[in-house]
């Protein structure tokens, strides 16, 4: 039986680091799907396996933290990893009291990226 291909779900309004980090992940095995803003996401949610969610926290519409907040009181255990150019320490403190499993701030190295959504996995596995 061949393993199961995790999709991670990227939220992402800049189509260039869309499209970056779709290929990224695409090359170290995983499915990306790809959503320009939170509603686009929540239009579509997708129901396969989603490893995570890619956050991008500056959306135009609904911010990355609000979606956040939306999956969190739905009841989501989809892990989340925020992703920023901005650099804000109450924005920060934000994303990690509501339980984003890695913040990383652009530019960022591929490897971290990589590494937490491999960690994102690993916890879903252990459900």
């Amino acid at each position: 039986m061949a393993p199961q291909r995790y999709s991670v779900a990227i939220v992402e309004d800049d189509p260039s680091m869309r499209r970056s980090l779709e290929r990224l992940l695409n090359a170290h095995g995983f499915a990306a799907e790809v959503f320009s803003s939170a509603e686009a996401f929540l239009d579509c949610y997708p129901d396969n396996l989603l490893a995570c969610v890619v956050l991008d926290i500056h959306l135009p519409g609904m911010s990355g933290l609000q979606l956040q907040t939306r999956l969190n009181v739905a009841g989501s255990i989809l892990p989340v990893i925020v992703i920023t150019g901005i650099d804000d320490e109450d924005v920060r403190a934000a994303a990690i009291h509501q339980g984003c499993t890695a913040y990383l701030r652009k530019p960022f190295p591929a490897s971290l990226l990589i590494d937490a959504v491999n960690d994102a996995l690993t916890d879903l596995q252990h459900e």
